[in-house]
């Protein structure tokens, strides 16, 4: 919470000192449409998180039980947790920086320079820096992710969609099934098989670009519509 605060206040500062502006051009302010981008964004993460784990499970025959031991006060602390790490992570590279990069670069340069801190900045909290392979295999996934995150930004002029987006599958993704650094979650990995050949090559290009696809669609969908309604 302190490094959130500390962000705030950064981003405040370049704010000022670069734009003569304030957090309003971040798009804090709530509305309608950016609670509905929240919305779109959380549940269109989460369920494709779900959809994604139950397919490779059940194909790979991986089985799963619930851990007995997981309490709703260690679902709402680690959901905290994950919140924390959202919010940390989007006001670093979508928030004043991207911002300012747009407007000095453009949209498309910002984005992609974004995207690729947003890779580089993975090597090191997924402990993947001097492993190539790895790094690789990291940066494609996180740098394409980024890159929706940050064209969501670029398009919708607010945070929510992107913090919706990153939210959904983060908390799917740690808190239910276990997959980051916290450890046992909600479930737990009984047998863990793994998908090989062509099905499994197709689940790892589909966790790669089928959010952004997705989320590419509804904002093309959403320009369409506010071109039509002025």
């Amino acid at each position: 919470m302190i490094g959130i605060l500390v962000e705030l206040i950064f981003s405040w500062l370049l704010l000022y000192w670069f734009d003569k502006s304030n957090f309003s051009v971040l798009g804090f302010k709530l509305t309608k449409s950016r609670t509905f981008n929240f919305l779109f964004g959380f549940f269109t993460a989460s369920l494709f998180c779900l959809f994604y784990y139950f397919s490779t499970s059940s194909l790979a025959d991986t089985h799963y039980s619930i851990n007995q031991n997981f309490t709703t006060l260690d679902f709402l602390k680690s959901s905290w947790w994950v919140l924390s790490s959202v919010l940390f992570e989007e006001l670093i590279f979508r928030g004043a920086l991207l911002y300012i990069s747009i407007k000095k670069f453009g949209v498309k340069r910002a984005c992609i320079f974004s995207a690729i801190a947003f890779g580089i900045y993975h090597w090191f909290t997924f402990g993947a820096f001097g492993n190539p392979i790895q790094m690789a295999i990291v940066f494609a996934m996180t740098a394409i992710w980024g890159l929706m995150f940050a064209f969501a930004y670029a398009k919708t002029k607010a945070l929510y969609l992107p913090i919706g987006l990153h939210l959904g599958w983060n908390l799917i993704n740690t808190v239910i099934f276990s997959k980051g650094p916290l450890g046992h979650q909600y479930l737990i990995i009984d047998s863990d098989q793994k998908l090989d050949g062509l099905i499994s090559l197709f689940f790892f290009v589909l966790q790669i670009i089928g959010l952004p696809i997705l989320t590419y669609s509804y904002l093309k969908k959403s320009n369409n519509r506010n071109r039509i309604s002025n």
